[in-house]
């Protein structure tokens, strides 16, 4: 017999529930995320959390606040880890701009729901 082939289904890192639970969502995006080093590494280990996160917009670009993602003990001693540091996210124009409208002038709130 031979052995079953392990499945690579992709299950998030992080999942905001409770926005699921407190918001109607009409649309998912799916956006890169700016991270350093360290972050990668935390992330890989699960020690992330998006629980009180969210999304705001300026100069048109998108960046995600709240997000917490605690680092390692061995992280590098020659940097400085902020857990909770103002994250960039990389959207196309399109994105963004439909984002914007959305924001501005329908009053929407964009708020992560998984990592």
């Amino acid at each position: 017999m031979s052995k079953p082939v392990p499945t690579t289904e992709a299950r998030p890192i992080a999942e905001n529930r409770k926005a699921r639970y407190d918001y109607f969502i009409e649309e998912r995006y799916e956006a890169g995320l700016s991270l350093q080093g360290w972050e990668v590494k935390s992330m890989r280990a699960g020690k992330a959390q998006i629980a009180e996160a969210y999304v705001f917009l300026r100069n048109g670009e998108a960046f995600l606040l709240g997000a917490h993602i605690q680092p390692l003990n061995t992280a590098s001693t020659h940097i400085v880890a902020d857990p909770t540091r103002t994250r960039k996210l990389l959207l196309n124009q399109r994105e963004l701009a439909h984002l914007l409208g959305a924001v501005e002038r329908k009053g929407y709130t964009i708020v992560p729901l998984e990592l």
